[in-house]
């Protein structure tokens, strides 16, 4: 009996980039029916090999079969006429417009007429075959994320693929959302399409994924069955080329308050604004604030870190009420600040490093002396963070945008953990990072527990929250739904939680 024939064939895949040589010799099938999982490090060489096969990039070296005949995939127009579909991290959506309006867009209708009849038959029958079911007429900007994700699923579909490349698809959703997504994908592959699963979380690359195929520095090093025997440990290892032990978090009593919030409430427009947030953190304690995006986590954040005014309720540090925060009180009182977007907020990546990471307190000593700069110094203090974190770049003058999301992220830890804060705010800390630059990060935040300061992190990650937290306070719609010591927390019961459902144990 002669094999299937792929459905996907990239074929010794070369890209280079200047000196980079981002996919090497790369080989990747894709049979009718396959849930492929894509996994590497930042800089593996998987971000190139998909824009390659969605027609971003056109190869040096290799070529592109599907069904078994060789295809030319110069645009993303062509990688779609190919039956090639794709569903980035970031959603490309038109709030404004109704589920069908969004499906219509950049559609050519019959003599300058759209079927908004045929169109709407379409998509009850991606519902009924896929378990993808949205209502045509709402609007999209009215979707929760995860509705949103189901309907960029959605217009892949509608555009005829059959191949579709998946990009870290559950980082905003909750359990029950993402076992949902897990439904619709057994029924494409199901129906003989192929799916490509982008993802750093390996739980899930275990649950979902027929095979694994694993890159590192550009090159194919495992191409292997998701059999039982394939543990997460052994994917991390053959991610990072060395063996990934998970990070110890002991036993301990909290002591103090070092951070209160009583009564919290924000009052700004276009915003999810807090209500009657009451919350604390002791010494030696890591709580974990979970829920999906935009139910507050950023605006809590933003409060904490003194940037968003309260209109009611109190802020204390350390048993002091801080009347009147701001960003350089909240700094001043030993509060340390990652921020969610590390390449905004966070580095300013058009500056040399050296800069971005003094620039918070760069009017003081020992940066700057009566508003004179100390070059010396800055160089002195980025070159010691540079050594102590191991961060991979040229030297402090190096502009903080060509560094690695891994690196950016551990030259913010570097910035706020020289100065030892008492409360540490990390927001989305782990966001796109592989498993090794995501131990790194928990090894900090676990050092700081054990040194007795507090650490507020804010996760859409479960698997993260669950790993480091104490306590877990859920978020829906600017409310606390409830706080959970870690050891009577389930996913189930937090995930009901996160959806709106208040806590019953």
């Amino acid at each position: 009996m002669s094999a299937p024939t792929p459905l996907l064939a990239m074929r010794g895949i070369g890209k280079r980039f200047g000196a980079v040589q981002a996919n090497r010799d790369v080989d990747l099938t894709l049979l009718p029916g396959d849930i492929l999982g894509l996994l590497g490090e930042n800089g593996a060489g998987k971000t190139t090999l998909m824009n390659i096969l969605f027609g971003t990039y056109s190869p040096d070296e290799g070529r592109i079969e599907i069904d078994g005949r060789p295809v030319e995939i110069h645009n993303s127009a062509a990688a779609i006429a190919h039956g090639v579909g794709m569903v980035h991290q970031h959603f490309h959506l038109v709030p404004r417009h109704t589920v069908l309006e969004n499906l219509l867009v950049g559609r050519k209708g019959r003599r300058g007429l759209l079927d908004k009849a045929a169109a709407a038959k379409r998509l009850e029958e991606i519902g009924r075959h896929f378990q993808l079911v949205l209502d045509p007429d709402r609007l999209v900007g009215e979707l929760t994320i995860g509705e949103q994700q189901r309907l960029e699923i959605i217009k892949a579909l509608f555009s005829g693929a059959r191949i579709l490349i998946l990009d870290e698809p559950t980082a905003a959703l909750t359990p029950q959302e993402a076992d949902g997504l897990f439904d619709a994908l057994r029924a494409m592959a199901a129906e003989g399409m192929g799916v490509i699963f982008i993802s750093h979380k390996l739980h899930e690359v275990r649950a979902i994924t027929s095979h694994v195929m694993v890159m590192r520095l550009g090159e194919v090093v495992a191409n292997l069955e998701n059999a039982p025997e394939v543990s997460q440990a052994h994917l991390a290892e053959l991610m990072c080329g060395h063996e990934l032990t998970p990070p110890l978090k002991p036993e301990k009593q909290p002591g103090r308050p070092l951070l209160q919030l009583r009564d919290a409430a924000t009052d700004a427009a276009g915003r999810t604004n807090l209500a009657d947030i009451s919350l604390e953190i002791r010494a030696g304690e890591i709580l974990g604030i979970a829920g999906v995006s935009g139910n507050g986590q950023r605006e809590l954040a933003e409060v904490v870190a003194g940037m968003l005014p309260l209109s009611a309720g109190s802020l204390a540090i350390d048993g002091a009420a801080v009347p009147q925060p701001s960003a350089t009180v909240m700094q001043a009182l030993g509060v340390g600040r990652i921020p969610e977007d590390r390449m905004g907020t966070g580095l300013i990546t058009s500056l040399p490093l050296s800069d971005s990471m003094v620039l918070p307190r760069i009017g003081a000593a020992p940066f700057s002396r009566h508003g004179i700069l100390d070059r010396h110094a800055i160089r002195a203090f980025v070159e010691a963070q540079i050594e102590r974190f191991g961060i991979k770049a040229d030297g402090p003058e190096i502009r903080a945008g060509t560094l690695s999301g891994g690196n950016l992220q551990k030259a913010l830890l570097a910035r706020e953990l020289a100065w030892d804060p008492l409360v540490l705010l990390a927001a989305q800390p782990t966001r796109g990072l592989d498993v090794g630059a995501t131990r790194f990060v928990h090894e900090q935040f676990l050092d700081l527990r054990a040194r007795d300061r507090a650490v507020l992190l804010i996760s859409e990650d479960l698997e993260e929250i669950f790993t480091l937290s104490d306590r877990i306070a859920v978020m829906y719609e600017g409310r606390i739904m409830g706080i959970l010591p870690i050891a009577e927390a389930d996913v189930r019961r937090v995930g009901l939680m996160m959806a709106g459902m208040a806590d019953a144990a």
